[in-house]
């Protein structure tokens, strides 16, 4: 019986050595922010296979720890790990580890114990990081108490999430705003250089952009040449540059486009405001195309005309208008079936307008 005892109070007295020693997991985290601010896989975007290393040493490190929270746990394998930790200084370190010339350094380690402090500190030390920050947390507390202590906890990352990432700190920030009240023209103080800066840099390709449109302007008799989108100045120049070779090429497709506007779009063909579009993801063998359906196209314009005439007696003399700012881009060919199926319908159900009596009214058919 006294032996029974004996060996019941050995096993208590065990036990609280060992939990004086051991962290929980959330302290163990804790612990080891520099470590995953240093290695963490979405900083190594550029660095694909330094990215996958880490990746998959992470996750047998997450596996690892997870077995040391296990109660009962005791069969453990040795782990050896390769991590490519950042460095904000590398020169700095006097550790003798394989330096790269992106700023970050190969590290490998085995782990082998049973706890999770003495893991917590050969991770830290095989990394040459501080353990510092160790020593004030509290090794005592429970896991159930730690989840209690921690709901609706705000978040608060750490300085040293700062000094990996480069990223500045928020509370930083916000006292800086409570001390500078920004403005309108404190806000244009900081920025004019840049601005400016900027504007002088794009000058030469404003009138690059300039001198190309008005050459194959006149070359082309034009009445305007046009963008539908916002596309950049160096875009812009691209595609009239695109547009010159054609009509060095190929002279005799352009004949048809005297006093017509040109619209750089999505697609190719006519517009029903009448314009030719040229798609800018198109190759110019589909440009040629358009350049040579252009008497056809003039044609099915003038058979739009006659159709818009015919609804106009049809709703008493209403004009038909599309405005091109209004309403959706279509081609010819789609605005002419619109129309087409719209004066069907009116001529089937014959409405009785008097002739002219809503002359001077304008429709917009969509």
């Amino acid at each position: 019986f006294y032996y029974f005892i004996r060996l019941c109070l050995e096993k208590i007295l065990l036990q609280c050595i060992l939990q004086s020693r051991t962290l929980s997991g959330a302290d163990a985290i804790n612990a080891l922010r520099p470590f995953y601010f240093a290695v963490h896989p979405d900083f190594f975007g550029q660095h694909p296979k330094e990215r996958e290393v880490n990746e998959n040493s992470l996750k047998r490190l997450n596996g690892y720890l997870e077995n040391l929270q296990k109660p009962g746990f005791r069969s453990f394998k040795p782990t050896q790990l390769t991590f490519y930790v950042r460095e904000r200084e590398p020169n700095s370190s006097n550790v003798q580890e394989s330096f790269s010339a992106s700023g970050f350094r190969a590290v490998s380690f085995t782990l082998h114990t049973r706890d999770l402090l003495s893991t917590v500190l050969d991770i830290l030390n095989s990394c040459s990081l501080s353990t510092e920050h160790v020593q004030s947390l509290n090794v005592n507390s429970q896991p159930h108490k730690e989840a209690k202590s921690t709901v609706n906890r705000p978040i608060k990352w750490d300085k040293t999430y700062y000094s990996f990432t480069g990223f500045k700190d928020p509370e930083e920030e916000l006292e800086q705003a409570q001390r500078v009240e920004t403005t309108l023209i404190s806000w244009l103080d900081d920025n004019e250089a840049s601005a400016v800066k900027k504007l002088k840099k794009s000058l030469p390709l404003r009138k690059e952009l300039e001198r190309l449109k008005s050459e194959l302007s006149h070359q082309l008799q034009l009445s305007d040449i046009r963008w539908q989108r916002s596309w950049g100045i160096a875009h812009r120049c691209s595609q009239l540059h695109s547009l010159g070779r054609l009509v060095q090429q190929r002279p005799e497709v352009l004949k048809n486009v005297k006093g017509r506007t040109v619209v750089f779009t999505d697609r190719s063909g006519m517009s029903a405001a009448g314009h030719i579009m040229l798609g800018t993801m198109d190759v110019h063998h589909h440009w040629t195309k358009v350049f040579e359906r252009l008497p056809n196209y003039y044609k099915l314009q003038k058979r739009l005309l006659l159709l818009e005439d015919r609804i106009s007696q049809l709703l008493g003399g209403i004009q038909v208008i599309y405005i091109e700012e209004l309403q959706p881009l279509l081609t010819l060919e789609e605005y002419y079936e619109t129309l087409d199926s719209f004066y069907n319908k009116l001529r089937d159900s014959r409405l009785p307008f008097h002739p002219r009596s809503l002359r001077g009214l304008q429709m917009i058919l969509e």
